[in-house]
């Protein structure tokens, strides 16, 4: 992969510089701020929100949780997180192609190999630290509200969340190379998603498959024991790999 460490340091510093550190990140840090607050406030709310209370009928609401604090953390990560990773990744190919930066960057002594290889790691490197920082802001935030329960289990739903996001910027990378279009990447990316959810309903599909991924980190804060993560972790990271290499394969293709 000739010139990878240049492109490499291409794609950080236009992190640093453009909308990209600010739109997942800020996503991210958002919820790992609110979450802990959402999940406190709920039961007020909800409580106040009723208005059979004025009819003398009182409806008792469990107080939050450490639980529930994690649990709603979880929950806007997998769902408005992840189509935000996949909206943000769609133009990563398909863009530089239709703006002339490609062909700029290819008449460079650098690899097309290396080019979407840069696309990915810079990807994956943002989004493992702005999930940590919003994790760690997370497990702060409810540590002074509730208490500092379950922080290994925490720590480990987070892990699941960042190998499923690995997998879908893959994914887009993918369709953005192939199909070199911003919004048909997107739309491709989104589609593959929630599919991916239809999916979770079947056993044996969540047992072996990414498709676990979704689903298994809610399980594990709730207490289940012998969720299985094992192989949806494999099969996430190898197919993210996979599709890395398959998505070199199509911009090979491709005129610029």
């Amino acid at each position: 992969m000739r010139g990878l460490g240049v492109l490499l340091g291409k794609e950080f510093t236009e992190i640093l510089r453009t909308w990209r550190l600010f739109v997942v990140p800020g996503i991210l840090i958002f919820f790992g701020i609110s979450s802990p607050i959402l999940a406190e406030l709920t039961p007020q709310l909800l409580s106040s929100m009723s208005g059979l209370a004025d009819q003398g009928v009182v409806i008792e609401i469990p107080p939050a949780t450490t639980a529930d604090a994690y649990l709603q953390f979880n929950k806007n990560a997998m769902q408005i997180a992840l189509i935000a990773v996949i909206i943000a990744t769609a133009g990563a190919i398909a863009g530089e192609r239709s703006s002339g930066t490609a062909q700029i960057v290819l008449a460079k002594p650098v690899s097309r190999t290396a080019m979407v290889a840069a696309k990915a790691l810079s990807n994956w490197g943002l989004i493992l630290v702005a999930v940590a920082v919003a994790s760690l802001l997370c497990a702060g935030v409810t540590a002074l509200i509730f208490d500092t329960d379950l922080l290994p289990e925490f720590a480990g739903v987070v892990g699941l969340w960042y190998v499923l996001a690995m997998f879908l910027v893959a994914l887009t990378l993918f369709f953005s190379a192939a199909l070199g279009s911003n919004a048909g990447a997107a739309g491709a990316g989104i589609a593959v998603y929630f599919t991916l959810t239809i999916g979770s309903l079947w056993e044996t599909v969540r047992e072996f498959t990414p498709v676990g991924l979704l689903g298994a980190g809610d399980r594990i804060i709730m207490g289940t024991t012998d969720v299985p993560v094992v192989w949806p972790v494999i099969t996430g990271l190898a197919g993210a790999f996979a599709l890395v290499g398959l998505a070199a394969v199509a911009f090979g293709r491709k005129e610029l």
